[in-house]
């Protein structure tokens, strides 16, 4: 329902919405922090191998970050339209505003803020916190490490890559996404309980 919603953010702008959908899916399927998204640049993203090329981390740090088939196309798809709507771009940014200048993060903030709103997402359960995008880092962490306890997965010995692949400079940094969610803890238990212990 929220990609739906982002797809819908401006009806007058096609390309906001196709662009925040892209970036939204993004963010959800790689981790990425949104500030290593928006400066991605056209050289930057490899459209034949699926590898993106990360500069200007939080850390100082380069980094290579593979991504599934499916973000591969979807990346691919939005670079063929972008470039449809943008032949002379003035910006050798991969994600455009719809003005055709790299999207901003205040561009991102408002434009994901109106699609939370179209999906009901606005503020979070009992009035809290509304979703921001940096929570789909915390989920893909969160899932990634859940989907390990399901697979019955040395959970420890693969947080090191976890930690490479989000771009933390320390394991501790990792350890603060993997938070105790009720997923998270259920499955957890579930393994315990079956002999596997908890890692």
């Amino acid at each position: 329902s929220f990609m739906s919603a982002c797809r819908r953010v401006s009806p007058g702008y096609p390309q906001r919405g196709s662009t925040l959908t892209v970036v939204v899916g993004l963010l959800a399927s790689t981790g990425l922090r949104s500030g290593e998204a928006l400066r991605l640049d056209r050289a930057d993203v490899d459209l034949i191998d699926g590898i993106l090329h990360i500069r200007k981390t939080k850390f100082r740090k380069d980094r290579l970050v593979p991504v599934h088939s499916t973000t591969l196309a979807a990346l691919h798809n939005y670079a063929r339209h972008r470039d449809r709507a943008f032949p002379a771009p003035r910006d050798p940014g991969f994600f455009l505003s719809s003005r055709g200048s790299r999207l901003s993060p205040s561009g991102l903030k408002a434009a994901f803020g109106a699609a939370c709103k179209l999906a009901g997402f606005d503020s979070g359960p009992g009035g809290g916190k509304a979703l921001r995008p940096h929570d789909l880092r915390h989920r893909f962490a969160v899932t990634r490490v859940a989907a390990w306890h399901r697979e019955n997965a040395d959970v420890q010995a693969l947080l090191p890559l976890l930690a490479t692949y989000l771009g933390h400079a320390r394991y501790s940094d990792t350890a603060y996404y993997v938070t105790a969610t009720a997923d998270l803890l259920d499955t957890a238990a579930n393994r315990a309980f079956a002999g596997g212990g908890v890692s």
